[in-house]
């Protein structure tokens, strides 16, 4: 039987374990990604190890999230950032540069290879052949010092492409039409693989639209193989060398199927507050909007701004509507300006940001209160955009682009027949760019890093007990997303390399008063308790390292978004599964849980636990969603523990 692209990628890096479903697997690194606000405890667990260079293929340090210089936090991390890049021998991308997941498809991408990023949205790199997954830093920090990922082996997903975009619909239709299929939690534990005719009229950027949003329904990965397409898109990045063909066997199967015939689709949008709420757009046409909004490492590419820029050519956009367009990178920000496309879209009325990820982060741009704002970007969690009432809706650029011309959500086949579609023809050459990366030096081991007095080291994490016991101390619903665990922003992101500072954030847009009350739990230890999907969107570990910081032990969820449930491990903190899910019902804040000899249950295996409501005198039987591997590190307290513990006892 033959393999998939992604058997064959996992198979051609294989270290540990056997390719079956759901078994723990090891597999080499080739390259990592860390981005601004991950990174800083990416480089400082690389000191606590005391690495002396990254033993990767190439590693690559981006700043693209904390570009806001309000005061010196942002800015003395970027310099510490660059420091460390040099110490450890890190390409570095400085700020203004881009966001990090296009630059680095264009720049470094290699088809074939392994991508380990911090940041959720890495299966981006998908998109010309890679296995790019996102990642907690700490394990993109043992990446980095060579040691293998390891994850459970997933299934694939195979989906057959079949047909041609109509006019008007594009790339980002097509992830929007997955996440009405599969929602934000239908896909874990599943590669997303695209494969069919289909492909062929989808340029590589097109398919890191669609890779880039896997993320947003569970997904571990996506993968797309290496074609001609791909070989083109190199070849226009000066960089065809690299090139190198992946595809299916012609007999390769699929552990699930689907199809999606792209000739029907229509143009699709998610509704406030979450990317599974897909519909098309006729459906809600005619809602007025504040803000449309271009950008992000989901529609990054020069025809995402071409394209618009095209629709607006002498016209001007509503009065009542801010159009922020956000550049992906210097290179796509000069392409427009030397084809005329910026100049458009300037004289329509645009606001012309930054390259960076800005406002999709809630790094600026965010929308007025009570306001309707239309965004290119991959989610649209409650208060990610900077405005905790918010009402943000995630579409493509024509849509987004459409709408800021009326005023209101429209249909952008309200723009004109087939025959004034815009046509657009992407650029041949790389253009600028090349000199805002930074290469490492040969030898950095005297680089001194630049820390400021923001930049604290990592919190001690002691080693669970015999026994947890503890109160609830808040209990959530359903879909809770790292970005409601702990908020990005203006206000929040500066402290990412200050623990016990950003630790006052946890949980506030669900509980203000959340952070006053661990402190008097925080020695003790205290639980949390959560619903379907506890964690999705973002790696962010801060999610998991604050909350361990201010005492929580354990996590009681219904289930856990891989990446955060991977985090809390990381960290030492103990996530269990309800057996039965309706016992979430039972439990409330406050009530105090005990959880008997947990340190045995982990050390002899066992797969479920009881966690006893002395409040309430019953009991709740929880499964124990670990690997071997995870289960050492909470016992240790933390996977750096552990990692400390088996240097000194090699």
């Amino acid at each position: 039987m033959g393999r998939n692209v992604t058997q064959k990628l996992i198979a051609e890096h294989l270290i540990e374990g056997e390719m079956e479903p759901g078994e723990e697997i090891g597999i080499r690194i080739d390259q990592t990604l860390t981005q601004d606000a991950t990174g800083t405890l990416v480089m400082l667990q690389l000191e606590a190890i005391g690495l002396d260079r990254v033993k990767t293929e190439l590693s690559v340090q981006y700043v693209d999230h904390n570009l806001i210089q309000a005061d010196h936090k942002n800015a003395d991390d970027h310099l510490f950032l660059e420091s460390a890049a040099r110490r450890f021998g890190l390409w570095y991308s400085r700020p203004g540069n881009g966001v990090s997941h296009p630059v680095h498809q264009e720049r470094f991408g290699r088809p074939g290879a392994t991508l380990l990023g911090s940041d959720s949205h890495t299966p981006a790199a998908g998109g010309i052949g890679m296995l790019a997954i996102g990642a907690g830093g700490v394990e993109v920090a043992w990446a980095m010092a060579g040691e293998p990922f390891r994850f459970r082996m997933p299934e694939v997903l195979g989906i057959r492409l079949v047909g041609e975009l109509p006019p008007w619909v594009s790339a980002k239709d097509v992830i929007l039409e997955m996440l009405r299929r599969y929602d934000v939690d239908g896909c874990f534990g599943k590669v997303v693989e695209y494969h069919g005719p289909g492909l062929a009229s989808l340029s590589a950027m097109d398919r890191h639209v669609i890779a880039n949003m896997g993320t947003e329904m569970g997904a571990t990965t996506t993968v797309f193989p290496s074609d001609d397409e791909t070989r083109r898109f190199l070849r226009a990045q000066g960089r065809e060398d690299v090139w190198s063909e992946w595809h299916a066997d012609p007999d390769a199967e699929y552990d699930q199927r689907d199809e999606i015939d792209l000739s029907v689709l229509e143009p699709l949008i998610a509704l406030p507050s979450s990317p599974g709420k897909v519909v098309p757009v006729v459906e809600v046409e005619g809602r007025e909007i504040y803000q449309a909004y271009l950008g992000s490492s989901a529609n990054p590419g020069f025809r995402d701004f071409a394209i618009p820029a095209l629709m607006v050519e002498d016209r001007q956009v509503h009065p009542s509507v801010s159009f922020d367009v956000n550049p992906t990178s210097r290179r796509i920000l000069a392409q427009l300006s030397a084809e005329g496309y910026l100049g458009s879209l300037i004289r329509a009325g645009a606001r012309i940001h930054q390259a960076g990820c800005n406002g999709c982060i809630g790094m600026g741009q965010a929308p007025a209160t009570g306001r309707n704002s239309l965004r290119t970007v991959p989610r649209n969690f409650p208060g990610r955009s900077g405005v905790r009432e918010d009402s943000v809706y995630l579409c493509s650029p024509e849509t987004a682009t459409a709408s800021a011309l009326f005023g209101k959500i429209t249909d952008p086949r309200k723009m004109g027949d087939d025959m004034s579609l815009p046509q657009v023809r992407e650029p041949d050459a790389p253009g600028v760019g090349e000199e805002m990366l930074v290469p490492p030096p040969d030898d950095g081991g005297d680089t001194e890093l630049v820390k400021g007095p923001n930049i604290r080291s990592l919190p001690e994490l002691d080693p669970i007990g015999e026994s947890l016991e503890g109160p609830v101390l808040l209990k959530a619903g359903d879909h809770v997303s790292t970005d409601e665990i702990l908020p990005a922003g203006t206000r929040v992101l500066p402290f990412r390399s200050n623990i016990p500072a950003i630790s006052r954030f946890t949980f506030e847009g669900l509980d203000e008063h959340y952070w006053e009350r661990a402190e008097e739990f925080q020695m003790e230890g205290h639980m949390v308790v959560g619903g379907w999907n506890y964690g999705q969107g973002s790696s962010r570990e801060h999610a998991a390292l604050a909350p361990r910081y201010l005492g929580v032990r354990a996590v009681l969820a219904r289930s856990f978004a891989r990446l955060h449930l991977e985090n809390l491990a990381n960290f030492g903190v103990l996530p269990l599964v309800f057996e039965d899910p309706e016992d979430w019902e039972r439990i409330q804040e406050n009530d105090i849980l005990k959880i008997d000899d947990i340190r045995k249950v982990l050390e002899e295996g066992e797969e479920t636990v009881r966690a006893h409501n002395e409040t309430r005198e019953e009991s709740y039987r929880l499964s124990i969603p670990l690997s071997s591997r995870q289960r050492e590190m909470v016992l240790a307290g933390s996977v750096l523990n552990l990692f400390q513990e088996e240097r000194g006892n090699s």
